[in-house]
């Protein structure tokens, strides 16, 4: 390909409204546009990126044998609201209504697939002897997105691989989920991301089969617990402690006489502490929650947050939430911000994190309006029904593997894999005829994989002052051949005959013919990121050779032009298999 035959609007400043490095680049290095918030049309080099990124996870998908099909994108309503999620997805869900002879059709755009293609197999899967399948499909998502930003880190339209496997039993689940995980590990690999696959919230069965895969980045919206010396991994809805934590305080530590305070408008710990002039980890916050319509109190440290899901698995609920202003206000005698586990109404289950055990002479919440306790101690004030680990994991808590000091990155989140068990087969009716003639609910697993977010993480994480840092894997071109003098025809004959050679090879090489300075082509190719550059000038030419340069390397190198393509092919088809080069420059930087 010929520079002056494609499209590649560079641009040297930094466009109005992009804040962070993918966002920037990827559209100074044209390789998107944006159309409107949340919306970008892919540009040449954007759009061969992403083919690149797609052709990695289609031939890993394939291998599993995973059956590709390709659904629409709209959906009728009345499948999701079978399963109860037009009002789980909310304002989310993106919903429009078709007038077609003379009745109006509700749709919605689809976020994912699990509604549409749990009805097809309800539809053409009956037997036990069909089973287990893995369907999967790449194809465009909708989301309506309040706030998109971050260019392709969160927009309203974006490219999933989502894949459904089906299956008569559990363990042919477990099977299919430990292929795929497996299969997600070589796809990210072989894309030459900086991955971490990390522990996630479960499905309705399964235990803790699930996983989210990750790139860190300092721009990552989630949040992923370490541990730098094993490589336990979770995101802050699943991260265990280590340890039971503190045991109950001895009982030589003094305990202070119990007094209620008056604490006016101090409904925030931050408020209480700033009032008292206390730390927060000296108070305990008292929160009520529903389980399943019942009241509970949970009690964690000031500087600590109930982590919901834990206790939900604590408790066995299907539901847990926070309680609205009448329960609170009918367990407590208080308005909403004044709880504390002392006089609460009684057969109010009482449910602490480990922390809280050890502490002595609490603040809490008095149970009445502006008022707080100090000086609050277990067993003579109040008893807790069960102690749990119920809290988010902070920074320096224990590893549960090692007990080693964790530590919270930020991290993009591109894939993930999940057991699904039978919430959507129930709802849509697929069930099969099992061995001894009975019908039987399908249980099924899903898998997705943000496309769009393999390349955007890429340059998010892979970049330097001077632009993009591709791999070879996912580079829009592999090689780029940059003749200083275009007028000079020995320059071109040179680089055209490369460019066939190479391109007669399966390498991927643009010729840059554009007639423009050589640093306006240098600095064009370090901002879109070529992995290597051919440089053709009259000096080489003199000597028969011609200069290479990796994208990644200070250094470079000259090659006799009668060698050049054999080496540079070489070269290049040795890195799209391995990508040692690149790995090593990035090991180096770190």
């Amino acid at each position: 390909m010929k520079w002056s035959r494609t499209l590649i609007p560079t641009m040297k400043e930094t466009p109005e409204g992009a804040e962070i490095p993918s966002h920037i680049l990827m559209l100074r290095a044209g390789l998107l546009t944006q159309v409107m918030a949340g919306a970008y049309t892919y540009l040449p080099l954007g759009l061969r990126s992403l083919h690149k990124a797609i052709n990695i996870v289609r031939t890993e998908m394939n291998a599993t044998g995973a059956v590709e099909l390709f659904m629409t994108a709209l959906c009728p309503t009345s499948l999701y609201e079978q399963t109860n999620r037009v009002e789980a997805f909310g304002d989310v869900l993106i919903k429009t209504v078709l007038p077609r002879a003379g009745k109006k059709v509700p749709v919605v755009f689809c976020p994912t697939h699990e509604e549409e293609i749990t009805d097809l197999v309800s539809r053409f899967v009956s037997s036990y002897r069909q089973l287990p399948i893995t369907l999967y499909q790449i194809q465009t998502k909708f989301r309506n997105e309040e706030r998109p930003k971050f260019g392709l880190l969160r927009t309203s339209e974006f490219l999933m691989k989502d894949a459904y496997s089906f299956h008569t039993n559990i363990e042919s689940l477990n099977q299919t989920y430990d292929e795929m995980y497996k299969a997600y590990c070589r796809i990210f690999q072989r894309c030459g991301l900086d991955y971490l696959p990390v522990e996630a919230e479960s499905g309705p069965i399964g235990g803790d089969a699930s996983h989210e895969f990750m790139i860190p980045s300092v721009n990552g919206e989630d949040n992923v617990v370490c541990c730098d010396k094993c490589r336990y991994a979770a995101n802050t809805e699943k991260a265990e402690i280590g340890g039971t934590g503190p045991q109950e305080a001895p009982d030589d530590v003094v305990r202070k006489e119990k007094a209620m305070l008056d604490t006016p408008e101090t409904h925030t710990i931050e408020q209480v502490c700033k009032f008292l002039k206390a730390k927060p980890n000296k108070v305990v916050k008292t929160l009520i929650y529903l389980a399943d319509s019942h009241p509970v109190a949970v009690l964690v440290r000031g500087d600590h947050d109930v982590n919901e899901n834990k206790l939900r698995r604590l408790l066995k609920a299907e539901h847990v939430e926070l309680a609205d202003e009448a329960t609170i206000s009918k367990v407590t005698g208080a308005p909403v911000g004044f709880a504390g586990p002392v006089g609460l109404a009684q057969g109010t289950k009482i449910v602490a994190d480990y922390s809280v055990r050890g502490m002595v002479n609490m603040i809490v919440g008095a149970n009445e309006a502006d008022k707080h306790f100090v000086n609050v101690n277990l067993h003579r004030d109040f008893e807790v029904d069960e102690y749990a680990d119920v809290r988010n994991a902070v920074a320096s808590d224990p590893c549960p593997h090692c007990m080693t000091s964790m530590t919270i990155r930020n991290a993009i989140e591109v894939g993930h894999v999940f057991k699904l068990g039978t919430k959507y087969t129930q709802a849509l009716n697929a069930r099969f005829l099992d061995t001894d003639e009975s019908q039987k609910t399908i249980i099924m697993g899903c898998y997705g994989i943000g496309v769009s977010r393999i390349v955007a993480g890429m340059v998010e994480t892979s970049y330097d002052d001077h632009g993009i840092i591709w791999p070879v894997a996912l580079a829009p071109y592999e090689v780029n051949i940059c003749p200083i003098k275009v007028t000079d025809e020995q320059s071109m004959q040179v680089a055209e005959k490369l460019h066939d050679e190479l391109t007669a090879r399966g390498i991927d090489v643009i010729l840059d013919d554009r007639d423009q300075r050589a640093g306006v082509k240098f600095k064009d190719s370090d901002l879109i990121g070529f992995p290597l550059r051919v440089t053709i000038g009259t000096k080489g030419l003199e000597e028969n050779k011609v200069e290479i340069k990796w994208r990644w390397s200070a250094d470079s190198e000259m090659l006799s032009i009668g060698d050049a393509a054999e080496t540079i092919a070489k070269a290049i088809e040795s890195e799209r298999v391995s990508g040692e080069r690149f790995t090593a420059s990035r090991s180096t930087k770190k």
